[in-house]
């Protein structure tokens, strides 16, 4: 297949993508006018049903759950995807007795403000990021946000020019093990709920008390297992990227 060939098919599928989203925008109501009674529903008696005062949280992880189980595996399937490819890449290209171990490598060197800023970020950014997720049910955030920010504490290692370290605290096989865990749990609370109530993701534990950490039912442990999921998947992403750019700097 051609260069040439490659940019006329390219061309072509871009043009019917923008159509169709300049359709799909155009179609759109204008701000403040919703048409349709669904979040009107749900704005009024979400809170009452499920005693969690982020409404949005509460769709995506409740009254929706099974698409948002679906968007998950596609996060899921996405970093598989690159572990497997990145990893099946290496073990063609390298020799195993004569690959370089990660001690023999060298990185850029990092800035001493880089260095301290990035160190005395990692703390209070995994505060944040836990903070994200557990009132996920409560405030602005949830799983997915948090997740992504609990992901970037460790990546702060890195960024301080600690890959050894980032390497240590981050092993491959606790990287793949919590996101598999993070992936599953979800599946496996809504499996409590096919259990208990004949409906699968059927919220059935105690609401609890409205405005609290204990309350929504499954939502927070949702959010936990989502949080999991999220951060472990982009930090394995991330850490297979790296390791193909210091095979690729090694070789070079």
């Amino acid at each position: 297949m051609t260069r040439r060939f490659r940019t006329v098919v390219f061309a072509v599928g871009a043009a019917g993508v923008a159509a169709f989203l300049a359709w799909g925008f155009a179609a759109t109501p204008k701000f403040g006018h919703y048409r349709g009674p669904y979040g009107n529903i749900l704005q009024k008696h979400g809170v009452q049903e499920r005693h969690a005062t982020n409404i949005v949280n509460a769709i995506v992880f409740d009254y929706r759950g099974i698409d948002t189980i679906g968007e998950e595996f596609i996060l899921f399937a996405a970093v598989m995807g690159v572990t497997l490819l990145l990893r099946r890449q290496r073990e063609e290209r390298e020799l195993g007795p004569a690959q370089e171990r990660a001690e023999e490598r060298t990185l850029l060197q990092t800035s001493d403000a880089v260095r301290v800023a990035s160190l005395a970020l990692i703390a209070p950014t995994e505060a944040l990021g836990m903070y994200v997720v557990v009132h996920g049910h409560l405030t602005p955030g949830g799983g997915f946000q948090g997740g992504l920010v609990l992901a970037a504490a460790p990546l702060f290692i890195y960024l301080a020019g600690r890959y050894l370290v980032f390497r240590t605290v981050n092993p491959v096989g606790i990287l793949d093990f919590g996101e598999g865990l993070g992936a599953g749990g979800f599946v496996a609370i809504g499996l409590i709920g096919l259990v208990s109530a004949a409906a699968f993701l059927q919220n059935v534990w105690p609401l609890g008390q409205v405005r609290s950490v204990f309350s929504g039912g499954m939502l927070p442990v949702i959010n936990l297992a989502v949080g999991l999921e999220v951060a472990a998947g982009v930090v394995l992403v991330v850490y297979e990227f790296l390791e193909q750019t210091l095979v690729v700097r090694s070789r070079g």
